[in-house]
């Protein structure tokens, strides 16, 4: 009904042009000059519905690719928008970080990390940077992580400053709750989350990683934050008690990694948290210590495998020659959990 009101109302509008034109004389550039306004009103009054529209159905639900200049560099990210995605609701988001030599699009496999189910399951966004690679079709990517790693390392690429315009692009496309944004990482990944969360504090509510120390070079947080950290006793890549392990083939690409102790230590001492864990999960093959009576009510968790070495606990292995997943504990589910009891407080 209200189409069929516009268009009689347009039709009119054109006739009664007309017969002013004729009776009048008006000048026919300046008849066109007024018919281009009406038609832009019109697209404008169109916009605006569809732009009311979107707050009632999932228009843009699904998945999407992205890409902008920085730095030099075409930097990429991929995002999963939920079914429940509402404009009028704004969603948390959480920027999951690839492993060095990896992809945006392995991350986004949901069978290796379990992210997209969950972002459905729990109404979250995610999206899935890209690091920077030699090679032109962007797979295997790494961060700049600090001291590590490889090309991203070498070539001082600014990924910090990079994830900072992604966040605005982000908040410029979608609705966006800038209380809970997240980031967590693989490997290098996780790495990198660190990073951000030495540098870019402010716009991180908590960040998680899984097999990846903080190798940062000068870490000041701006403010408190949530970590989480999981990592298997037996990773042979990044070794739970410091150093790299003999699997890297060419050390200079990586680093002297961090002991995962001397991680959550760094993490509890700049947090100001009582030194004193408190085991919150203990079963077989995983334990849990929760670190808390922290500044600005801020957490920090160590989750430890027996096993399962350098991969992803609760997902498959991406390639036959990686590590088998530990299935004691489910990293998606444990990070989200954590990420909810944090924004609760």
């Amino acid at each position: 009904m209200k189409k069929s009101k516009r268009v009689l109302f347009v039709v009119s509008f054109l006739v009664l042009s007309l017969f002013i034109v004729s009776q009048t004389g008006l000048a026919q550039g300046a008849w066109r000059e007024k018919m281009k306004e009406k038609i832009k009103e019109n697209i404008k009054e169109r916009r605006s519905e569809r732009a009311g529209e979107r707050g009632r159905v999932n228009t843009n639900i699904g998945d999407y690719d992205f890409s902008f200049e920085y730095g030099g560099w075409m930097r990429t990210y991929k995002v999963h928008i939920p079914p429940s995605y509402k404009t009028t609701m704004p969603a948390p988001l959480i920027l999951s970080f690839h492993g060095g030599g990896g992809d945006s699009g392995r991350m986004a496999i949901d069978k290796y990390y379990n992210l997209i189910s969950k972002s459905n399951e729990e109404g979250f966004i995610v999206a899935f940077p890209n690091g920077v690679s030699k090679v032109k079709s962007g797979k295997r990517a790494t961060w700049n992580a600090g001291s590590c790693c490889g090309y991203a390392r070498d070539n001082k690429v600014d990924d910090v400053g990079f994830v900072e315009a992604m966040l605005e692009d982000i908040d410029g496309k979608y609705s966006i709750n800038s209380n809970k944004v997240y980031a967590i990482g693989f490997s290098n990944g996780g790495m990198f989350s660190y990073r951000l969360a030495c540098e870019l504090t402010d716009r991180f509510a908590a960040i998680a990683s899984v097999a990846g120390t903080e190798n940062c070079d000068n870490c000041a947080p701006s403010k408190a934050i949530s970590v989480m950290h999981i990592h298997a006793k037996d990773d042979g890549y990044v070794l739970f008690d410091g150093g790299s392990g003999d699997v890297f083939k060419d050390k200079s690409k990586v680093t002297n990694f961090t002991p995962v102790p001397e991680t959550i230590s760094r993490w509890v001492r700049r947090n100001d948290c009582d030194s004193s864990p408190r085991r919150v999960l203990e079963k077989e093959g995983v334990y849990c210590d929760l670190y808390s009576g922290c500044a600005d009510n801020v957490r920090v968790m160590l989750c430890v495998t027996e096993t399962g070495g350098h991969s992803w606990p609760g997902g498959q292995k991406p390639r036959e020659k990686a590590d088998t997943p530990s299935n004691a504990i489910s990293a998606v589910d444990e990070i989200w959990e954590f990420f909810k009891s944090q924004s609760n407080e």
